[in-house]
């Protein structure tokens, strides 16, 4: 009774168990706000720029295994979101985007701020709609809600036009059942057992679902009966890993490195996985990473029944009693030395806690941390997913909202960093659980080696100086410290662990710059 449009939206998100709201509101969602505070049971996290919501949302969705909702601030709003939901539409991660719009009747005057925005959130979202009716704005958030608890995950994007909020509301509305992931068919289990017997060297591709740790183990049944390889995609949208879980490998991001992991496999077998192929184009080199006489067989996408699928192939080759192989605990040695990638991850792997969750965005310098950290404790590792750099410190936010009990550990990349730094603030505000360590190489580094790749042959000073975050330097201890959050310099492998110790015992944000 005497509910706004806002309002009922709000009750519906809640009664659809959307329980946490990443915000960066303006003018249109003012009742939207209103009616956060007037309703009880949302977590309302602001974030001071909309890519850093929307990459909150992701972390949270991919620790929660349930959507959050955003709230941004029309067309404009979006777009600046839009980066972040890009990656989180590859990682299949469950996402409510409400977005604000003109009231109905405004539209028409072509306001400074007026745009497209079923537009400019289609080549992002599965499930777009913009609301007509502060009656029927319920029923709109409840199927909002259904498309995006659609397994795996899918992005869904409400449009919320002013006067739909602030007009008298309809009923709250009860979101629809989530139906089952398609089971996959007989034929498509009975081809996967053909190559598994067929005696040639055959891989198990792994992706989305297939890397939780029951998955995994039923995938190291299967290839330890018949023989096959286990890999991982080359990025992953959560794996996990560590001391008690099976330990694989991922396909590298090089082209050569990758072309020569791949070079042996006559066939390979899709789980939760696509088809290997490079980041980009690079002359004289192809871009499927797989040999071309390569067989491959999807089995499972990510949108399939993933677990009953691997559940009917460990009975078909009569795996149910093999021993998974499990990485038992044997974390390195604490390095002595210099500050390198190989003593970076061989301190994290010594001193990572128990059921820490690893947020990767660290690019180049991270690349080949899995190894020295296979064997530490338990833990899951969080990855860029779409290639759209900034999602690394948001999403260590969404990770921490949505599992408080346990330790965040950002490996970010510092040129990366600069896209959504605001995410330090929002960890500051919400006291979170995160230790970020910033990887300062001082350079968009990747790209460095990106210019030989593309065959850019001999730069000179502006294409160098386009690739280099120097004159001036970034200093990230005085960035974090401006926005809350307590931060040391790390120039020697030995003030590396000390720092990294600080921050672990504590239970709050902590940064430390990482000189490389």
């Amino acid at each position: 009774m005497g509910m706004n449009g806002a309002e009922t939206l709000v009750r519906t998100l809640l009664a659809g168990e959307v329980e946490v709201c990443f915000a960066n509101p303006g003018t249109s969602e003012m009742h939207f706000v209103a009616a956060l505070d007037r309703v009880d049971g949302m977590r309302c996290v602001l974030c001071l720029f909309e890519g850093v919501a929307t990459g909150a949302a992701d972390g949270y969705a991919r620790m929660a295994d349930k959507p959050a909702a955003t709230l941004l601030h029309l067309g404009p709003g979006l777009a600046n979101a839009s980066a972040n939901i890009h990656n989180a539409k590859r990682a299949r991660s469950a996402m409510v985007n409400i977005v604000g719009e003109h009231a109905t009747y405004h539209i028409k005057h072509d306001a400074p701020l007026t745009s497209d925005i079923e537009g400019v959130a289609r080549p992002f979202s599965h499930w777009v709609h913009t609301g007509e009716s502060s009656r029927t704005i319920g029923e709109d958030g409840a199927r909002a809600i259904a498309a995006a608890r659609k397994l795996p995950g899918q992005i869904a994007t409400l449009i919320l036009p002013a006067d739909t909020a602030w007009l008298e509301g309809g009923p709250v509305a009860a979101r629809p059942a989530t139906p089952p992931p398609p089971a996959v068919s007989d034929e498509q289990i009975a081809a996967a057992v053909e190559l598994l017997n067929a005696g040639e060297p055959t891989l198990i591709l792994l992706g989305g679902r297939a890397l939780r740790a029951t998955e995994l183990e039923k995938a190291s049944r299967i290839a330890n009966r018949t023989g096959a390889s286990l890999l991982a995609e080359g990025s992953n949208a959560r794996m996990e890993r560590g001391a008690g879980r099976v330990a694989i490998g991922r396909v590298p991001y090089p082209v050569d490195a990758a072309l020569k992991t791949l070079q042996s496999y006559r066939n390979i077998i899709l789980i939760g996985a696509r088809a290997p192929v490079a980041f980009f184009a690079s002359p004289g080199k192809p871009g499927l990473l797989a040999p071309e006489d390569c067989l491959m067989h999807q089995l499972a996408g990510k949108e399939d029944d993933i677990a009953g699928a691997l559940d009917r192939l460990v009975k078909a080759v009569d795996a149910g009693a093999t021993a998974p192989t499990l990485a038992p605990l044997a974390p390195p040695a604490l390095p002595t030395g210099e500050i390198t990638p190989e003593t970076i991850a061989e301190t994290l792997g010594a001193l990572m806690p128990d059921n820490a969750i690893i947020c990767d965005e660290s690019v180049s310098t991270g690349r080949n941390f899995f190894p020295a950290t296979a064997n530490a404790a338990r833990h899951d590792w969080l990855q860029i997913t779409g290639g759209a750099i900034g999602v690394g410190l948001p999403m260590a936010v969404g990770a921490a909202v949505a599992c408080p009990d346990r330790k965040v550990i950002g490996l970010q990349a510092d040129g990366s960093a600069m896209y959504t730094l605001q995410a330090l603030w929002t960890q500051a505000r919400e006291k979170l659980n995160v230790l970020t360590l910033i990887l300062a190489n001082r350079a968009y580094q990747i790209l460095r080696g990106e210019l030989t790749n593309v065959g850019a042959t001999n730069p000179g000073r502006k294409a160098i100086d386009m690739l280099s975050l120097e004159n001036p330097t970034l200093d990230w201890v005085k960035l974090a410290e401006g926005q809350g959050v307590p931060a040391q310099r790390a120039e020697t492998l030995t003030e590396l662990q000390d720092a990294i110790r600080e921050g672990l015992a504590v239970d709050r944000p902590f940064l430390v710059e990482v000189v490389i």
